[in-house]
Formats: C-alpha cells, sequence, structure tokens
C-alpha cells in the first residue's frame, strides 16, 4: 500500500490522506477576499495497532532522514502518486515485556509533503 524510498512498509491500521492548499489571503479594500493558492501539498497520517520491534525499528529508520520519497494511494486523482516528504512526531507504546522480548502496540505518525 506505501512505500518510504522503494521499502514496503507494513499495511497501517489506520491512513488519512489529508490535503492541504497553502495559500496567501488578504482582503482588498473593498472588504473581498483575495486568495493566492501557492501550492497544494498531501499529509498522511497513518497507524498500527501492533508492529514487531524488528518491523517498529525498520519503519522508524526509514523516515528518520530530513526527507524521503514515499509513494502512496491518492484519493484526488485515484492512483498512485510518489513524493518527497519528511515525517512528524513518532510515538509506540509498549504492550509488554517478556522473556526479554519487547512488544509494540498503538505506533503512530504522519508524513508531510516537502
Amino acid at each position: 500500500m506505501i512505500k518510504i524510498n522503494g521499502v514496503v512498509i507494513p499495511t497501517p491500521s489506520d491512513y488519512t490522506v489529508g490535503i492541504m492548499d497553502l495559500s496567501k489571503a488578504e482582503r482588498n479594500a473593498r472588504g473581498d477576499m483575495i486568495i493566492e493558492r501557492i501550492a497544494t501539498k498531501r499529509k498522511i497520517e497513518m497507524s498500527w495497532n501492533y508492529l514487531t520491534k524488528e518491523q517498529l525499528s525498520n519503519l522508524f529508520n526509514l523516515v528518520s532522514p530530513v526527507f524521503f520519497e514515499v509513494e502512496y494511494i491518492d484519493p484526488q486523482d485515484n492512483g498512485i502518486k510518489t513524493g518527497t516528504f519528511y515525517a512528524g512526531d513518532r510515538k509506540a507504546g509498549a504492550l509488554d515485556y517478556k522473556n526479554g522480548v519487547i512488544r509494540y502496540k498503538d505506533i503512530s505518525f504522519n508524513v508531510i509533503e516537502r
């Protein structure tokens, strides 16, 4: 479903694509709104219910560079798109720790188009 730098990542439990218009807006002397659309960008929010420690480490390492390529399903274009993104804050909760093995739950982060 999603590739980061060409690597297929585990399918998220939740996947939301936000479409954001970057604009410069102001009102003129008559009070009319003037909007100059600068760009339209994507923000992809993803979460996973459970991941192994290996899956989590691999996923977090893929998004650790400042910028990286993401191939994703875009709802507006109804197809596969590729773009340059950066990661927002990443979080992972520990489910348990048994026999020296940790399991993770409620993993989430978003990626924002450059």
